[in-house]
């Protein structure tokens, strides 16, 4: 059964066996061509778009022999990412990132890897994918990939996907550092909202990366005969760069967390001038309202009263006075 959101019409076959010296690419393949292929020497890698079409998840299953629990996690896209072995064959549930620059976040898509002894069957949500490089690596002879097995395909399909996680998290970091500056001169509303923008976005890179450090080290220190001996230095190093994305991630997350705390001090800081500001001038405020408070009683016999002279002195005597509030408070650093 299919759990998820369907993002295609019709899901699609793509079909590239080779070894090192032939190549065949068949794009929109049938089921039969893919099973053609499959008992040959050569190494077989079917990419399946669309994981809504669970007929044809059942038929690759009953082809290729895989457990119906396999096809069952192939067609939940909620799946956590996980290594799993089976007497044939060995499946990764992994996530794929993707930076959408339109929208400017990262999109994240459920990935399943299986892989043979001579095939490997990698299954999308949708027909945009990352492997392309590993593609034009085939097309090209170029690297390793032409002259080594199944499992080292898989390792470069799952290469290519961390490779996008370093994408991912570079751009996050770029546009939280661009916030930095900003954040310190000019705080407002549209920030913060960007920065729990930005807090949905690494906890959703947090959630996809992290459980990929267990996935390849199991694989990494797996005894299965699918993992060549030759290839084990490959998923060290993979192991390696998994564990330098999440450190960037938990950098990330960091910085951004600090981020937060420097706007709410920004807007402390701001408020506290505003209000030394308000303080001062209702300060100033006060002695005049209290001269003004005393003359404007309604006494009938009242010294200066009658003085000709007696309004102009008073205002004298409060500007006199706000001067030396004024001087005495700059001389205090408050102005």
């Amino acid at each position: 059964m299919f759990v998820g959101e369907r993002k295609l019409e019709t899901a699609s076959l793509h079909l590239i066996d080779f070894d090192h010296d032939s190549l065949n690419e068949v794009v929109g393949a049938t089921l039969g061509q893919c099973l053609h292929h499959l008992p040959s020497p050569t190494v077989t890698w079917v990419n399946v778009s669309g994981v809504h079409d669970v007929a044809l998840i059942e038929a690759l299953g009953q082809g290729f022999g895989l457990h119906p629990m396999t096809c069952e996690d192939i067609a939940n896209t909620s799946q956590r990412p996980k290594w799993d072995e089976f007497p044939n064959y060995g499946f990764v549930a992994m996530k794929m990132l993707e930076v959408d620059e339109t929208a400017q976040q990262v999109k994240i898509e459920h990935v399943s890897l299986i892989l043979g002894d001579t095939w490997v069957l990698s299954f999308l949500e949708d027909e945009g994918d990352v492997f392309e490089s590993v593609r034009a690596r085939i097309r090209s002879a170029s690297g390793r990939v032409r002259g080594h097995g199944a499992d080292f395909l898989a390792f470069c399909l799952m290469d290519a996907v961390v490779d996008h996680y370093f994408l991912a998290v570079e751009r996050i970091g770029d546009r939280i550092e661009m916030f930095d500056d900003h954040v310190l001169n000019d705080p407002g509303q549209v920030e913060i909202q960007e920065i729990h923008r930005f807090k949905r976005g690494l906890l959703a890179l947090r959630r996809a990366v992290w459980p990929m450090r267990e996935v390849v080290a199991a694989i990494a220190k797996s005894e299965s005969d699918l993992i060549r001996t030759d290839s084990r230095v490959f998923w060290r190093d993979l192991y390696d760069h998994t564990v330098q994305v999440i450190d960037m991630v938990e950098t990330s997350r960091d910085t951004l967390a600090s981020l937060h705390d420097t706007y709410l001090s920004s807007l402390s800081n701001r408020m506290n001038e505003v209000m030394k500001t308000l303080t001062i001038i209702s300060t100033i405020f006060i002695p005049l309202t209290f001269i003004a408070g005393v003359y404007g009683m309604n006494f009938q016999y009242m010294p200066e009263l009658t003085w000709r002279m007696g309004y102009f002195v008073v205002l004298a005597v409060m500007l006199v006075i706000a001067l030396l509030l004024v001087v005495w408070f700059r001389r205090r650093g408050w102005l």
